[in-house]
């Protein structure tokens, strides 16, 4: 079982890449979305009733994906380098992968803020995630982001062994995600 984590600040592309992965390996996309929407519908982002069923949502989803005998998943999310939450979030993920005998793999994508303005009204962005569809917000919130977290490594990466980064500014996600199979051998 291989877990693909595909991380970066919002809009850069981790959904779109997903998918390409998800067509070229067979692995199942679970991206962030998927649990974040419904219970924003519910709960304000943040709150700590959203972080709590956000949080224990995934957690159920690796633990059954972990024993149904798949051979790999994607994740996506948004990894905040400055919140130790999100720290403890990805090691615990990795430990129920590699604890199996899985292998955990780590993609870091980054893009230029105007890029990622862009693609955050692209009519992928905006019919997966219904949160975005407000798009005066979701730039808002991008760009409030960009100030208010560091969601790149910026260098120093826990895992470098298992790290690839890729700056996909002027890449096609199909183009991402021949690289991510051919470094991690995925295919």
């Amino acid at each position: 079982m291989t877990l693909v984590i595909i991380f970066g600040p919002p809009a850069v592309g981790k959904m779109a890449v997903g998918l390409e992965l998800e067509r070229m390996t067979g692995f199942r996309l679970f991206h962030n979305h998927m649990t974040v929407d419904p219970v924003m519908r519910l709960f304000p982002f943040e709150s700590p009733a959203y972080r709590r069923l956000v949080t224990e949502f995934r957690r159920r989803i690796f633990e059954e994906y972990v024993v149904s005998g798949a051979r790999g998943l994607i994740f996506t999310f948004v990894w905040t380098f400055d919140d130790p939450e999100d720290r403890a979030f990805v090691e615990s993920t990795a430990e129920l992968f590699t604890s199996r005998g899985g292998c955990v793999c780590f993609v870091e994508l980054e893009a230029t803020q105007s890029e990622r303005l862009r693609r955050n009204e692209t009519p992928l962005r905006l019919a997966e995630k219904w949160p975005q569809r407000n798009v005066e917000g979701s730039r808002a919130f991008l760009l409030n982001a960009d100030q208010t977290y560091q969601m790149n490594s910026a260098g120093s990466f826990p895992y470098p062994d298992r790290h690839l980064k890729i700056d996909n500014t002027a890449l096609e996600p199909d183009l991402v995600a021949a690289q991510i199979a051919a470094h991690f051998s995925l295919i």
